[in-house]
C-alpha cells in the first residue's frame, strides 16, 4: 500500500513538471510579448548602424535607440561604424537591423553600382531625415579658397567606403579633378580635423549635418574655413547626380563671415527587409512622432511630413504603413 502511495505521489510530481514545461515556455513567452508592448516582433535586440563619434549618426542613434526602446521594450543600441556603404554591407550581413546612409548611398547599394560590386537585395527605408552637408574643410592658414587649390595638397577623402568618399570623387569630377590630383587620406571625421590641426593634412571633405561635433571642435582652435561651390558646378552636380540639392552654409556657422554655398544629400534610416511590420511601424512612429525628445539639434529639422523627400529606394511596408496613416506620401512611390 506504501509503495503505491510512493508510486502515485511520483507520478503526479512527473506529471506537475510536465505540465509545468508545457506550460512554463508559454508564461515566459508571454513575459517577453508584455515587455516588449504586448507584440511578439521577432528580435529581442536592435542595432543601429551610425558612423563615426564625431559625426551626426552617433549621437542621432543613440537618441533614436532610447525612443525605440521605450515604445517597443527592446534593448536597443547604437554602433560605430565607417557610416553609409559599410553600413549597407552590415544590413546585407543582418549584422544589424536599423542603420543611417545618405540617399545616394542607398541607391547604388539597390543597385548594385558604384562601391556596390552586388546588390544589397535584403535593405529598404524607413525614412528621410535632414541635409546631409558636404563640407570641405580647410583653415584660413592652408590658403585654400577654392576647390582648385586642393590639387597637390594632402586632403581626406572620407573613409574607404563611405558615402564621403563617392562625394568627394564626384566633386573633385565636377571641377575637371579626380583623386590623382590629390594626397588622398582616408580618415574619419574626427581624424581629419585632428590632421588639419596638426598640419598633416590640409583639408578634408566631410559629408553631414551641420554643425557636425569634429568641425566645430576645430573651430574652437583654428580659424575655419569651408570651400565653397560655384553655382554653375552645383547646377552640373544636380543635373548629374539628381540625389544632390543645393545647401547654403548659414553665416555664423563654425564662425564663419557669410553664408557659404555648397550641396548636400538626404540623410536617412534604412531597415532589414526581413523585420515584421510591426516593429518597423513601431519604430517609425517611435521617431517621426517624438522629435521633440531628439536630443540633437538635428531634431528640429526630422519630420514625418519631410520622411519621403528623396526616398529613392523601396519602402519598408510597416513604415509605409505608418506614412499612409499620416497621409504622407512619395511622388514616386
Amino acid at each position: 500500500m506504501r509503495r503505491k502511495t510512493l508510486f502515485g505521489i511520483a507520478l503526479m510530481a512527473v506529471l506537475s513538471l510536465v505540465l509545468a514545461a508545457c506550460g512554463g515556455g508559454g508564461d515566459d513567452k508571454g513575459k517577453e510579448k508584455a515587455k516588449e508592448g504586448g507584440k511578439d516582433y521577432g528580435v529581442k535586440f536592435v542595432s543601429i548602424a551610425t558612423g563615426g563619434t564625431g559625426g551626426t549618426y552617433y549621437p542621432l542613434g543613440g537618441n533614436f535607440a532610447n525612443l525605440i526602446k521605450d515604445a517597443t521594450g527592446i534593448e536597443s543600441n547604437a554602433v560605430t561604424s565607417g557610416a553609409s556603404a559599410e553600413n549597407m554591407a552590415l544590413i546585407q550581413k543582418e549584422e544589424v537591423e536599423v542603420a543611417f546612409t545618405q540617399t545616394d548611398i542607398a541607391t547604388y547599394a539597390t543597385e548594385g553600382t558604384n562601391m556596390f560590386k552586388e546588390k544589397v537585395d535584403n535593405l529598404k527605408g524607413l525614412g528621410t531625415l535632414y541635409p546631409e552637408t558636404i563640407q570641405i574643410v580647410t583653415t584660413e592658414k592652408s590658403g585654400i579658397k577654392s576647390v582648385e587649390d586642393l590639387k597637390g595638397k594632402t586632403v581626406s577623402v572620407g573613409e574607404s567606403g563611405s558615402g564621403t568618399l563617392a562625394n568627394a570623387e564626384q566633386i573633385l569630377e565636377a571641377y575637371g579633378m579626380t583623386l590623382d590630383d590629390v594626397k588622398a587620406r582616408n580618415l574619419s571625421f574626427d581624424d581629419s580635423t585632428t590632421g588639419i590641426q596638426d598640419g598633416t593634412i590640409d583639408a578634408a571633405f566631410i559629408t553631414a549635418g551641420t554643425p557636425t561635433g569634429a568641425v566645430e571642435g576645430l573651430a574652437a582652435t583654428e580659424k575655419v574655413v569651408i570651400v565653397p561651390l560655384e553655382d554653375d558646378k552645383i547646377d552640373a552636380l544636380i543635373e548629374k547626380y539628381p540625389y544632390y540639392a543645393k545647401e547654403t552654409i548659414k553665416e555664423g556657422t563654425y564662425n564663419a563671415k557669410s553664408d557659404i554655398n555648397t550641396v548636400a544629400v538626404q540623410a536617412m534610416l534604412v531597415v532589414r527587409s526581413d523585420l515584421s511590420d510591426d516593429l518597423v511601424y513601431d519604430m517609425t512612429k517611435a521617431i517621426y512622432e517624438n522629435t521633440d525628445k531628439i536630443g540633437h539639434a538635428k531634431g528640429e529639422q526630422i519630420s514625418a511630413e519631410n520622411a519621403l523627400n528623396g526616398m529613392a529606394i523601396d519602402i519598408h511596408p510597416g513604415a509605409k504603413k505608418y506614412f499612409d496613416e499620416k497621409g504622407i506620401s512619395a511622388e514616386n512611390k
